[in-house]
């Protein structure tokens, strides 16, 4: 049985490698759109199209329950294919969901109206179309208020981190926490909206300072799986464990094992 699991590169392997960690006799078949990577800087009809050809691709592989584990496919297209796409047996999930979850301490199938929660100043860095489609801030209003969400599209980390330039990737993520404080000066906590950004979670986290609270996907997408099959066994899906990309298989299985420092083996899709 496998459940699928989407980005439009690499960053979802972050999730991958939580889920795997968290969910360890489960099959995941994980595709990568490496071939239209970055979708941050993509038109949101173009998004669209490319998420809905993905998750048809797994779908087709034997998955029924399908993550989008790229931030920018959640803010862009998801509520888009819940409302009009998606097929009544299959299942399509986001990431927005569980960071929102922690950062508000309430269940997402809590829906009582939206009320004070401690952190008040919330920086979001993520990638320009996350930023742009005020996703985040939707979502956050239907459960918390009284929280200034100051976003900061990121430019350029996400394929630096793809091409495996980490040097570049700090000095970009430093100069986006600098812009980030000069508009909020005092976060009390910081949102990494995007799956490439844990790999940089210590230099956010030396950048903001110690005192702010960062949060980062992988693993809260991790538990927040584990609950939902728990509670749908039936959304597991048939198949076995596979890495697909829509991009040179060979350049993505070697930047993949650096990315996470094991071997991985990716084919065509």
């Amino acid at each position: 049985m496998a459940v699928g699991i989407f980005d439009s590169g690499l960053g979802g392997l972050t999730v991958l490698d939580a889920v795997q960690a968290r969910l360890p006799d489960e099959e995941f078949v994980y595709l990568a759109d490496s071939a239209n990577a970055p979708y941050g800087v993509r038109t949101a009809d173009s998004i669209y199209d490319l998420t809905v050809a993905a998750t048809q691709r797994l779908f087709d592989a034997g998955c029924t329950l399908v993550i989008l584990a790229c931030n920018t496919a959640s803010a862009a297209a998801l509520r888009r294919m819940q409302e009009g796409w998606v097929p009544q047996d299959k299942r399509v999930l986001g990431v927005f969901v569980p960071l929102i979850e922690s950062l508000t301490e309430r269940q997402w199938g809590d829906n009582s109206p939206p009320r004070e929660v401690e952190t008040k100043h919330v920086a979001l860095f993520a990638t320009p179309a996350t930023v742009a489609s005020r996703a985040f801030q939707r979502e956050l209003a239907f459960r918390a208020i009284g929280v200034d969400v100051e976003t900061q599209a990121c430019g350029g980390v996400v394929d630096a981190i793809e091409d495996g330039d980490f040097i570049l990737a700090e000095a970009l993520v430093r100069s986006h926490v600098d812009a980030l404080m000069r508009k909020m000066p005092h976060p009390q906590a910081a949102v990494l909206g995007c799956t490439h950004y844990p790999l940089m979670q210590d230099t956010f986290q030396d950048a903001l300072g110690a005192d702010v609270k960062v949060f980062s996907q992988a693993g809260l997408v991790a538990d927040s799986l584990a609950d939902y099959l728990a509670r749908h066994p039936d959304m597991r899906g048939q198949g076995e464990s596979a890495l697909l990309t829509t991009g040179d298989p060979g350049t993505v299985s070697t930047r993949a094992t650096q990315f996470l420092r094991r071997q991985m083996q990716f084919t065509a899709a």
